[in-house]
């Protein structure tokens, strides 16, 4: 639980750079966000965030 807290809060800096940057614009960082949502409802959340737990175990491995 706590690396998906962690991993959102990193994400949610690195969107807000982008937009404060103008790199990405509000518009498009909501509608990633509104996808990002919905793949979560989906049968894929799992296999995403197996994924990352697995390149998180093997960054703290290094």
């Amino acid at each position: 639980m706590a690396l998906s807290i962690s991993a959102a809060v990193l994400l949610g800096i690195i969107v807000a750079v982008l937009v404060k940057g103008g790199y990405v614009r509000v518009g498009s960082a909501v509608a990633c966000t509104l996808f990002g949502f919905t793949l979560a409802a989906t049968g894929l959340a799992p296999v995403i965030n197996s994924g990352l737990a697995s390149v998180a175990g093997l960054l703290s491995s290094l």
